[in-house]
């Protein structure tokens, strides 16, 4: 049986090269991590053969979506919005990006939960101020890379 998913299917994208850097500087350039195409960064083991790191990033999506989706966001010192889930995977929602597209993210926004799916924040059950609303747009994203994981490039620490 499918896990559930959200119905937002975002109609942008964001730079990768750009979630790239911002991911690699939060975690101070030191570490490797695979990219997959909706943006979604795995954290790998250090030394991972590429073979290997595809491997392990399609695995821990499926950690996330099989199990239970739980997010944390974090607003990061650049504006943007770090968000992370059980297991060691994570997406960048860039701020400018963000911004541009706030009509969608506003409008839709609870289209990024899964079917009968409440989350419970201070505000309230699936009541999101602007930092939730981005991290249900980054949600979205590692959704759709869980549901077809295609890794974009592996990205080696500094």
């Amino acid at each position: 049986m499918d896990p559930p998913v959200p119905k937002w299917r975002p109609s942008f994208s964001q730079p990768l090269d750009r979630v790239e850097d911002r991911f690699s500087y939060y975690f101070n350039r030191g570490r490797d991590f695979a990219v997959l195409q909706n943006g979604t960064c795995v954290l790998l083991d250090d030394g991972l053969s590429d073979r290997a790191a595809l491997v392990a990033a399609v695995e821990i999506l499926s950690q996330i979506i099989n199990y239970h989706p739980d997010m944390q966001p974090s607003p990061m010192d650049d504006g943007n919005v770090l968000v992370g889930y059980d297991h060691p995977a994570f997406n960048v929602v860039l701020s400018d990006i963000a911004k541009t597209h706030w009509a969608e993210i506003e409008a839709r926004h609870l289209d990024g939960l899964a079917k009968d799916e409440v989350l419970i924040t201070p505000l309230g059950a699936n009541v999101f101020d602007d930092v939730g609303k981005k991290a249900l747009l980054g949600r979205c994203y590692m959704f759709l890379d869980a549901q077809a994981p295609k890794v974009a490039r592996i990205h080696r620490r500094s």
